[in-house]
């Protein structure tokens, strides 16, 4: 089943951010745009590199009112020090939610059970909760951030323009959709 459209499920953690430890639970979603962006772990390959990427659009997507949580099953205290050890994972300004009880990772469902880790997961949250992108990859697939913010942008007006939906490869300021039956067979 997919859990597009469907209300992210409860959670409490803590999380390593701006040199502090927080606590970070659902309701710290609610009434925001949130992306959550799963990686397998710490002091990896690929998820630098992808962190990094994330780290270098967020305040992009801040602007847009948007907030970012990075989630892997380590703990907040591993996170802290890869913080403090990577140049790469010292740029990061989100919050980095440990999950050692891997109770979020079942919740997106993208933990590897018997692995104890994460697979590459992107969630794209509405206010209310409810996800409306997802992305999953396989452990050698690494992402990109900047079209993670075109999607971001995509849902975004589209919660803001009921009626209209974003073709393939839309940027803000293109042509949208209004879909119809006069569309059907023309595109």
């Amino acid at each position: 089943m997919s859990l597009i459209n469907t209300k992210i499920k409860p959670f409490s953690a803590t999380a390593f951010k701006a040199g502090e430890f927080i606590d970070v639970t659902d309701e710290d979603l609610a009434g925001n745009w949130s992306v959550v962006f799963f990686y397998p772990a710490d002091f990896t390959f690929v998820c630098p590199t992808e962190l990094g990427d994330l780290a270098d659009h967020y305040e992009e997507l801040k602007g847009l009112g948007v907030e970012v949580y990075s989630v892997s099953t380590d703990t907040h205290f591993t996170h802290k020090a890869w913080h403090g050890s990577s140049d790469t994972i010292a740029k990061i300004d989100y919050a980095m939610i440990g999950d050692p009880t891997a109770e979020i990772s079942r919740n997106f469902e993208v933990l590897r059970e018997g692995e104890g880790l994460a697979d590459r997961g992107t969630f794209v949250i509405d206010p209310d909760g409810v996800i409306q992108v997802m992305e999953v990859t396989a452990e050698g697939v690494g992402r990109n951030a900047a079209e993670l913010v075109r999607k971001v942008r995509a849902a975004i007006y589209v919660r803001e323009h009921p009626g209209e939906v974003c073709p393939a490869k839309w940027e803000e300021g293109a042509e949208t959709l209004a879909p119809s039956l006069d569309l059907v067979g023309k595109i």
